[in-house]
């Protein structure tokens, strides 16, 4: 039996994706809402955790240490291809899957026994979207400007957050509007959180 977990933040989609696991009679599938409290590994051993992407980070987070450190490497993350920031930090995170939510059911399951193996499973509708995910166009620093703004966070304050002047987080605010090919920093914050940058 492969022990998995499925973690989703919306009941009706992680009770479907129970659903959907438990068809396969070789996985024994139960589910956590993101946030509740992780026992440890050794009360909850677990062979493969399969993750909504967007439950992982909150924004300017790269990658949740703690949830990493707590389940281990053999993570099967959902998501799709207009997510290139969040398919990017995964792959970079360590996750051995990597699951399209538009790819029919059989290959979720055919991903949890692959990274129950311990193998990479990368669906092909998503390799494309992997690589544009690693030409990211802003810096780390322009990138912390503008999750602090996506935060509501006014400019005095993203200075004094950054140890920075005034004038360069307009430097770097400006950088990166134009780097995405924005129209003012809320079409940049648009367009970086669509991409799951932030």
């Amino acid at each position: 039996m492969v022990r998995t977990v499925v973690m989703h933040d919306e009941e009706l989609l992680r009770s479907a994706l129970v659903q959907l696991l438990r068809s396969d009679a070789a996985l024994e599938v139960s589910s956590r809402a993101p946030g509740a409290d992780l026992p440890d590994r050794d009360e909850l051993p677990t062979d493969v955790w399969v993750v909504d992407g967007d439950c992982l980070w909150g924004p300017g987070q790269t990658h949740d240490t703690s949830f990493r450190s707590q389940c281990g490497g053999r993570l099967v993350v959902l998501t799709t291809a207009r997510r290139p920031g969040i398919l990017r930090r995964a792959f970079d995170g360590g996750a051995l899957g990597l699951v399209d939510k538009n790819a029919p059911a059989r290959r979720l399951i055919t991903a949890v026994h692959t990274v129950a193996k311990g193998e990479r499973f990368l669906d092909e509708t998503l390799t494309v979207a992997l690589l544009e995910g690693a030409a990211m166009p802003l810096t780390t620093r322009e990138l912390s400007v503008l999750s602090l703004a996506s935060q509501g966070a006014p400019l005095a304050e993203i200075a004094a957050r950054l140890h920075l002047s005034r004038g360069t987080v307009r430097n770097y605010m400006a950088a990166a509007i134009r780097k995405v090919g924005a129209r003012n920093r809320v079409d940049a914050i648009r367009i970086l959180q669509s991409g799951g940058w932030t």
